[in-house]
This record gives C-alpha cells, structure tokens and sequence, in this order.
C-alpha cells in the first residue's frame, strides 16, 4: 500500500467543459497548475464539484490520466472511484489504481437504501481488489445513504486500506463523532471535513483537513485555514474561515457546484457550465454571485 498521509486541503476539482459539454482537458490542466499554485494539498477528480455523478467511464479515465500527468506527484491525487454497485467500484476502484491515484474516494452507494452491514460488506469487498489508501465518503443528502460514525470505526479497525473518512453531511456532531469514535486506533486515520464552514472546527477537533468545494474559487484562502492552524495562528485562521461565508451564502439559489463551477467561469476561466440538465443559476443568484466576487476580489482574496 502507498503510505500518504491525508492533510490539508484537498480541491475536488470542477470538470471544465465545452459549450457543447464535452470535456476540456487543456482548461483541466489549466486549473491542476491554477491551484498548486494556489497552494492546495491535493487534487480530487470526481467529487461533487467534478461532476463524476454524470462523466462517462472513458471521461473519467481521460480525466484522471490528465490530471495524474499534470499533477506530475506535487501533490497526492484522489480519485472518485465510487459507483452504486460493488462490482462497479472494484472496476473502477482498479483502473484508477492503474492509472496512479495515490488515494481512493468511495462514496456510498446511492438510490436504494443500504443498511450499514451492506455498507460495511461493500467496502470490505472492494479492499479485497486493490492496493490503494481508501477515504471513505459519506454525503447522505446527496446520495441517500449515511456511513454511521461506528461503521466508520469498524471498517477503520477491520481494513487496513481504509485510512480515512471524509463527512459531507453537515452535521458537526456526526463529523466529530468519526474523529473520536477513531482516535484510539494503532493506525494513522485521517477525517476530513466535506463542508468548507467546519474545516477549523475540524482541525481543532483533531481531523486532519478537509476536501473543500470553495477552494476551485478561493484555492489560496482555503488552503491558507490549514497552514495558520498548522502555524498555531487561530486567530488568523478564524478570521480567513469566516472570510468564505458570504460566498457560501449564494449557495441558496442554487446548487453549490453549480454556483462554484459559475463563480470560477465569472472570475475568466473557461470551464464551462455544469452538464444539463444541473446548470441553472437565477437571474438573483447571478447578481449575487457578481456582487460578492467583487467585493472578495476588492479585499484581494484569491
């Protein structure tokens, strides 16, 4: 197994796309050196703000196998390998592996309903096939299923692949209860927070970062969070964490990775719409969108 260690913050990385909604892997590698620089720890392909719910198989490979060259091993690089079924994962969880994802994301299966001993079985199964660190990736609202803080510990114990947890949910207690529930363990584990407004919380707590939707807009200040809590700056890194609401305020209108995907286009990146039909943002939204990127650009945040 790879040893990499799960700090920082990680980028779930938008899918640039043409007008016509194919994939644009020149603007990809385009945004992979825009947040390097930016100072991110790490580049995920297919989280929510990749749109890996709508690529094609062959997109995704296309996409990882850019991204893996861009990248080039500056950072660790997360690949989206979750699909609903077991066997579909281990396909896909095989072939990111191939082609040199240092760590694997799997999020739960969605639409039927799991119990946790399906869940528990699934990701047991898929471990059985590859050689790869494995976070676990719980977001109920999106896909109907919540990896419960016990399963999370158990598969953490059972699994010596599984390495981390990264919690979407919202739910501060739910994402503390995976930070203590797994603090005992005689292995690393590493929790990540998958809401930008709980990474310092997070930290504080004793997780280890977060894979932050915001930082494919703001990817300097994102990652800035972790480096002054790091520095032991708190204060600072209270301030910064705060600095992202009101952008996260626009998320009302519409869905945040429509929003996030909108606000980097609006900043002069030519990555396109999200695929219909999950690309609508209304007229208010857009003024609101337009209104808080100024006022975040008049005090220089990148």
């Amino acid at each position: 197994m790879k040893k990499v260690e799960l700090n920082g913050i990680i980028t779930p990385i938008l899918t640039p796309m043409n007008p016509d909604e194919s994939v644009n892997l020149t603007e990809l590698r385009n945004q992979v050196e825009r947040l390097i620089k930016g100072g991110v720890h790490g580049i995920f392909p297919f989280g929510t703000n990749g749109e890996g719910y709508i690529l094609s198989e062959n997109e995704k490979v296309e996409v990882l196998e850019a991204a893996i060259d861009q990248v080039k091993g500056r950072v660790p690089v997360y690949a989206g390998s979750g699909l609903i079924s077991t066997k579909d994962t281990i396909r896909m969880s095989k072939k990111a592996e191939e082609l040199g994802a240092d760590v694997l994301s799997i999020i739960t299966p969605s639409f039927a309903v799991a119990s946790q001993k399906e869940l528990y079985d699934h990701y047991v199964e898929i471990a059985k096939h590859v050689d790869t660190p494995i976070v676990l990736y719980n977001i109920p609202a999106r896909t109907g299923n919540k990896l419960l803080p016990e399963t999370i510990a158990k598969l953490a114990k059972d699994v010596d692949l599984i390495v981390g947890a990264k919690d979407s949910s919202g739910d501060w207690d739910n994402l503390k209860a995976y930070i203590t529930e797994t603090r005992e363990l005689e292995k690393d584990f590493y929790v990540l927070s998958g809401n930008d407004s709980l990474i310092l919380p997070c930290l504080k707590e004793g997780g280890t970062g977060g894979i932050a939707g915001c930082s494919n807009v703001y990817p300097e200040v994102l990652s800035s969070i972790y480096n002054l809590f790091i520095e032991g700056k708190l204060e600072e890194a209270e301030v910064v964490q705060e600095s992202i609401a009101s952008f996260r305020g626009v998320f009302k209108y519409g869905n945040p990775n429509t929003v996030v995907k909108k606000a980097v286009a609006m900043l002069g990146y030519p990555v396109g719409d999200c695929r219909r039909p999950f690309n609508y943002l209304c007229e208010e939204g857009i003024e609101a969108l337009s209104k808080v990127l100024k006022e975040n650009t008049d005090k220089g945040m990148n």
